[in-house]
């Protein structure tokens, strides 16, 4: 580990402050540990990754279908230092990764005649979606279909790989990434999210508790486990805080969002109130980091352009958690205006540039559909240069 990664990690291994009040009756806090879970025996945890850490989102989803595991790999083969997962269940209560519970566009569902009458129109976390759901097939129903590019009119070099491969359990994952770390002499680190927790459960479809089954089983369940736990509701996390001793990160939308599950319970804060002190030493309480969206720590004007960094990097450095922000993307379509080149959106603008200003504001890591394009980034700033925003 770098000098500079070390000692930022000492910032962050501070004592976890006490726990907020749980938004749905949790008591917020560490889980117990047991001595048991991943990372125990000379591993150590998430202070001794590569700073500025790179997260494959998705995988490699610049280059391979979503959440396929040819995407899995392709991340881990150019390096990524973490793999994301997000999770979703099917109806018989599996888990399996998908980045929506509605599979329409991620899969050929629609070219299945058997299937056409499952089409719906659904609430989902108050919004209505009309596709095919997850929770509406048996896992052996789920496995006779493929993976597919979500947004092939950007990226359409991945519908090359249209097909290849189903749609992968998150058992699954966990034996693909201990024959990978087996094979390479190393652990390999997961980031996994709990997808619209708050609608499963009111399906009895909850997320947490096979999740942490899941954990346990495959030893990742420690304080010093190779893998994040993250969502955007705080009630997911503070539940699997009582479950797991795995390390957890509040996800965070656009400043003028609520998380859904802040909005069931009539909790008038929005993601704005929760990046502010107060906020962030409740999100503390029961979460080691959070993975705020990018405008809120370099806002963009109506123009795209980027504008003044926020304090948010500084105040969650204060309170003790490390900041995963997203999404990184090379394409055009993604990036701030300062870095596009050319009109077409699908080309590559300077995405190097655009990941150098990211890493600049002192950041601990950073989900990107092109984990090469980060590490290449992020190398520059391994010696431990100190952030201009720090």
């Amino acid at each position: 580990m770098t000098q500079g990664g070390a000692a930022r990690r000492t910032v962050l291994g501070a004592a976890v402050m006490a726990a907020g009040a749980g938004i749905t009756g949790l008591a917020a806090g560490p889980a117990a540990a047991s001595g048991e879970g991943g990372g125990h025996g000379g591993d150590g945890g998430f202070r001794d990754l590569p700073y500025p850490t790179v997260i494959g989102h998705r995988g490699a989803s610049g280059y391979r279908p979503e959440h396929t595991l040819g995407s899995y790999q392709l991340a881990l083969d150019l390096g990524a230092d973490v793999v994301e997962q997000d999770l979703v269940p099917t109806r018989d209560g599996h888990l399996v990764c998908r980045h929506e519970n509605e599979i329409g566009g991620t899969t050929d569902v629609a070219a299945h005649p058997e299937f056409a009458s499952r089409r719906t129109t659904k609430s989902v976390d108050g919004v209505q979606v009309t596709g095919w759901f997850t929770e509406d097939f048996t896992l052996a129903e789920l496995k006779t279909l493929r993976a597919k590019e979500r947004i092939p009119a950007v990226r359409q070099r991945n519908t090359l790989y249209d097909g290849q491969w189903a749609v992968p359990t998150f058992e699954e994952v966990l034996r693909w990434a201990d024959r990978e770390g087996r094979r390479r002499g190393r652990r390999v680190w997961l980031h996994v999210e709990t997808k619209h927790p708050s609608y499963f459960r009111g399906l009895g479809l909850g997320l947490e508790e096979p999740l942490a089954r899941l954990l346990r089983r495959y030893r990742r369940d420690g304080r010093d486990a190779a893998v994040f736990l993250q969502s955007f509701e705080p009630s997911s996390i503070q539940r699997l805080s009582r479950l797991v001793s795995a390390p957890r990160v509040v996800l965070l939308s656009a400043a003028d969002t609520r998380p859904w599950d802040l909005e069931q319970a009539k909790d008038p804060r929005t993601v704005a109130d929760l990046v502010k002190p107060e906020g962030l030493k409740w999100i503390a309480g029961f979460a080691q980091g959070i993975g705020p969206t990018m405008d809120l720590i370099l806002p963009r004007d109506a123009a795209g352009r980027l504008g003044a960094p926020t304090t948010l990097v500084k105040d969650a450095h204060a309170r003790g958690l490390l900041l995963h922000p997203y999404t990184a993307r090379n394409e055009n379509s993604f990036l701030p205006a300062d870095y596009r080149r050319g009109t077409d959106p699908a080309a590559y603008g300077d995405a190097l540039g655009a990941f150098r200003t990211y890493f600049e504001q002192g950041i601990d890591g950073i989900f990107t559909d092109n984990p090469d394009t980060g590490l290449l980034a992020a190398e520059a700033f391994r010696p431990g240069r100190r952030p201009v925003n720090g």
